[in-house]
């Protein structure tokens, strides 16, 4: 994802509602996108199911909006909650969209990839947003310089999920970057011109890799993602890795927060400063409950009462 795709200032964000039209185009490609991570069903638009009835005004609210896929039904693509930008790669996301779109027989843009890297995760977080609480489901964390994306869907996410990125994903495209690297380095001085170009994005692609798995191997072994946590904290700890910069910023600071302890109510800040949170449930009774450690709180000593003085007594 290009950097520049967030140039305006963090707290610009701030205030969006999601509120705005969206682009017929941009609604269809984050459509075929939902239905690639395996949220939305596809087959809605296809006749192969039909739309379930309207509730009546007194029934319970369904679990699931009605063009979600259902519990149980095959997705369009299994994947384990990881897709990727990466042009010939069996979960690459740009080539799902365009199959989805083929399958619906819906207009296929020439331009799918770049409007993956450069469009579509301000769209989203802009429609995943509501006054001050921002919720996107689609993460997208990359290299440096964005050349190569991961794009978490964040309601399967878990704790195992960084070191299926590392395992599935980034050792073997390092792998393959260092062996591609490997082949143009033996040839030496027979290297052409768009040989040593390929040569150096190859040697650039690979230190990118290796920092990318370096950063996720570190924050792997304390991250215990919980939803109950809400996404702006259960994304924090990645700040470093999303390039959209408000989204950035925003992350940046609540994990500053996280760290001074301003939210020790979340179960990711019980993963990473236990003992900071397990003190302060001894004298916060909701914190100790927030935790299911209410026997750690103690419950402060009654003071005795003053009595209270006659009228008329000096």
């Amino acid at each position: 994802m290009d950097e520049d795709d967030g140039d305006e200032d963090a707290d610009d964000t701030e205030d969006d509602d999601g509120g705005e039209a969206v682009d017929q185009t941009d609604g269809l490609l984050s459509w075929a996108a939902g239905v690639a991570f395996g949220r939305f069903d596809w087959r809605l638009a296809t006749g192969e199911r039909e739309a379930p009835p309207e509730p009546d005004p007194f029934d319970p609210l369904p679990a699931k909006s009605p063009g979600m896929l259902p519990d149980g039904a095959e997705p369009f693509h299994a994947h384990s909650g990881i897709l990727v930008d990466d042009q010939g790669h069996p979960h690459d996301l740009a080539r799902l969209i365009e199959e989805v779109l083929a399958r619906v027989d819906a207009p296929v843009p020439a331009d799918v990839r770049r409007w993956l890297q450069r469009d579509f995760f301000p769209l989203h977080l802009k429609q995943y947003s509501k006054s001050r609480r921002k919720a996107p489901i689609y993460w997208p964390l990359s290299t440096t310089s964005g050349s190569y994306t991961l794009w978490f869907y964040y309601p399967s996410l878990t704790s195992q999920t960084l070191y299926s990125a590392v395992n599935d994903f980034v050792e073997p495209k390092l792998k393959q970057v260092s062996r591609d690297a490997t082949t143009l380095r033996d040839k030496g001085a027979a290297r052409s011109r768009d040989d040593e170009k390929a040569f150096e994005a190859l040697q650039a692609l690979e230190l990118e890799l290796i920092e990318l798995r370096d950063t996720l191997l570190l924050i792997a072994p304390t991250y215990r993602p919980n939803h109950d946590d809400g996404v702006q904290i259960t994304a924090a700890p990645l700040w470093q890795l999303f390039r959209h910069k408000p989204w950035q910023k925003i992350l940046k600071d609540t994990w500053a927060k996280l760290e001074k302890g301003d939210y020790d109510w979340a179960h990711l800040a019980m993963a990473y400063w236990p003992d900071r949170v397990r003190e302060k449930c001894k004298a916060d009774k909701s914190l100790a409950i927030a935790h299911d450690l209410e026997h750690l709180y103690v419950e402060p000593e009654a003071q005795p009462k003053k009595a209270r003085k006659k009228r008329g007594d000096a």
